[in-house]
């Protein structure tokens, strides 16, 4: 298809030098946690969405209210990044088709530049390795199951300013790998926040509030306004872990099988 993926977002939303934080599905949910407790403590407000007919022909239905699978939320919270006012927030529980990647990524950072927005952090998690101990179970807090990933010179030092060790080697994939190696391409400003998770992705995956609260406790660092105690962070992870599961376990009217092809949506 010619026209690529069609960023709608509300007029009135004025998102100039505002911070951008995207939520793709991760491991062990561990991004849709995030993004859910980032509209709920910073009361965003919903004021947009992606569209393109090769995403999942689904809605999400919140509370009876049906809701784009991929959506921008806006607000103006207290920021402590520079010329950070504003922030708007990404959020899809669904998985991206491969082939959409690239255009996808390509459509949100024109509207990044466009619209004027100062910086981009993306949320995501990995699985642990084979040597790793940590568990969604633990108790571990540690930095040590944290990694980051910055386009540039800048983020990186923002990145070690809020303790959030770098990623050295690997391979980062899905629409967070391919948003960060067209940001460094472009020359902007963008860093990826990545926790260590034992969850999973897909059908049956484990929710893992630990990963997301460690997340959470690291954005503390930029977003005074979110900021909670420990104990308090973990049961409101949990909760709104719940709240997810629920929302996605509930598949009315699932499409039919199309050859062997399907597009996964978690729950």
């Amino acid at each position: 298809m010619a026209d690529g993926p069609l960023v709608e977002v509300d007029e009135g939303v004025n998102s100039s030098g505002a911070l951008l934080v995207s939520c793709f599905p991760s491991v062990g949910f561990v991004s849709s946690i995030v993004a859910h407790f980032l509209v709920e403590r910073l009361e965003l407000e919903l004021v947009g969405g992606v569209r393109h007919p090769n995403l999942p022909p689904v809605c999400l239905v919140q509370d009876g209210k049906p809701l784009p699978p991929l959506r921008f939320y806006a607000g103006e919270p207290i920021c402590n990044m520079e010329q950070c006012d504003k922030i708007v927030l990404i959020a899809s529980e669904i998985q991206i088709p491969p082939e959409l990647n690239l255009p996808l990524s390509s459509s949100l950072i024109d509207w990044i530049v466009n619209s004027g927005v100062s910086s981009t952090i993306m949320i995501d998690s990995f699985a642990h390795g084979i040597e790793s101990s940590h568990s969604i179970f633990d108790d571990d807090e540690g930095m040590d199951s944290m990694l980051g990933i910055g386009s540039t010179d800048s983020t990186h030092e923002l990145l070690k300013g809020i303790g959030v060790p770098l990623l050295k080697q690997g391979v980062v994939s899905g629409m967070t790998g391919v948003m960060m190696g067209e940001c460094r391409r472009r020359g902007i400003d963008a860093l990826a926040i990545l926790a260590e998770s034992d969850g999973e992705i897909g059908q049956g995956a484990i929710p893992d509030a630990r990963a997301a609260a460690r997340i959470i406790g690291c954005l503390d660092g930029l977003l005074p306004a979110i900021q909670l105690d420990p104990e308090p962070l973990m049961e409101e992870a949990q909760r709104i872990e719940s709240q997810i599961r629920e929302m996605m376990a509930l598949h009315l009217n699932p499409p039919q099988d199309s050859g062997g092809t399907s597009t996964g949506m978690y729950g």
